[in-house]
């Protein structure tokens, strides 16, 4: 019986080795994928700003903007799950110059639109109905992942025309792929921009809006078997 468990582990043993072996007898190569998209949604990222010596003063001038903004919001059909609250404070503020205090309360709201062709007028809006200001603008697209799967199939195709480059020299042929994986971090790259809060003077509209490109980028690793 313990002659036969020894044999076992022995096979076994061999096995593991061999398929180590056989890893190791490849290449291995990394590969890239991109695809360009025309971006189809709008992030805007906006900013309530209130100051006064009085606290409670602040915080409802802040808390009647944020209410009026919402409601703006709502009456031109935003969905709610595109209209995110980032963050509210309260702080103190010291002069130096006359060594008085002031209270600043913020407030800052995300809000996406599915209509690009809206952006003009939905920030006309927001102005008129006490926005402060603007920090940014991100594009971004709605079919991100069908983009992801097409760039994944181009990173896995640029490893196998990489893998072909290095073994043609040496007169092997690419056999079949022994590992693949996908490196971390973020593929997806969301185009950022300052907002402009410019008015033309000639028009007295705002600047027309271009999202340019955005990049969906995917690098894997594949390991090929060589012949």
């Amino acid at each position: 019986m313990k002659k036969l468990l020894l044999l076992t582990a022995i096979l076994l043993s061999v096995g593991a080795f061999a398929q180590e072996d056989k890893m190791n007898q490849g290449i291995f190569v990394s590969g890239e994928g991109i695809v360009k998209v025309v971006p189809d949604q709008v992030v805007i990222k906006s900013q309530i700003e209130h100051e006064g010596v009085n606290a409670n003063t602040v915080k409802k001038e802040n808390d009647q903007t944020a209410d009026a903004i919402l409601k703006y919001l709502k009456s031109q059909d935003i969905p709610e799950k595109n209209i995110q609250t980032d963050y509210v404070n309260l702080n103190k503020r010291y002069n130096y110059n006359d060594k008085s205090y002031t209270y600043v309360a913020r407030q800052a709201i995300s809000i996406t639109l599915e209509d690009l062709d809206k952006y003009e007028e939905i920030i006309s809006g927001l102005l008129e109905n006490g926005l402060n200001g603007i920090s940014g603008i991100q594009f971004k697209s709605s079919e991100v992942e069908i983009h992801k799967t097409e760039a994944r199939k181009r990173a896995v195709l640029a490893a196998k025309r990489k893998a072909e480059e290095f073994a043609g020299p040496l007169n092997q042929e690419v056999g079949k792929a022994i590992t693949i994986s996908e490196s971390s971090g973020n593929n997806f790259q969301p185009v950022y921009r300052m907002a402009d809060m410019k008015m033309s003077e000639e028009s007295g509209s705002q600047e027309t809006l271009s999202p340019g490109e955005m990049e969906i980028r995917v690098t894997v690793n594949v390991g090929f078997q060589l012949h």
